[in-house]
């Protein structure tokens, strides 16, 4: 199986348990890992046979600047239902960053990575 990464995708949003980041918001840091079988894009040399990486930065852009929801495990499940939306993507890999959570000590990020798979399996 063949990979696309999508790393350090950064976008402003609203998530957060606490009232105060929902009120603020603050940046949020994506990677994306899509397994696929890429052997008729490269054949093809034809952006239509593979995920767009383009289109689906915009697309999880959307999610995370979107509805806000409490935990980013929540919204690392929205992202990977993004991109197996595309029936190419068999496995998606989904790591959500959020480095300025609100913890009272010095860090450099917290992050879930979550894995799902077109078969329901993690």
């Amino acid at each position: 199986m063949d990979e696309i990464a999508l790393t350090g995708l950064t976008v402003f949003g609203r998530h957060g348990v606490f009232e105060h980041e929902r009120e603020n918001g603050q940046e949020f840091t994506i990677d994306l890992r899509l397994r696929l079988d890429l052997a008729d894009a490269a054949a093809s040399d034809d952006v239509a046979d593979t995920v767009h990486y383009g289109e689906l930065a915009e697309q999880v852009a959307a999610v995370v600047a979107g509805e806000p929801v409490d935990l980013i495990e929540t919204l690392a499940q929205r992202i990977a239902d993004v991109a197996l939306a595309d029936r190419r993507v068999e496995r998606v890999e989904v790591t959500v960053h959020k480095p300025h959570a609100p913890i009272p000590l010095t860090f450099t990020d917290v992050s879930v990575t979550i894995t799902r798979s077109r078969t329901g399996g993690r």
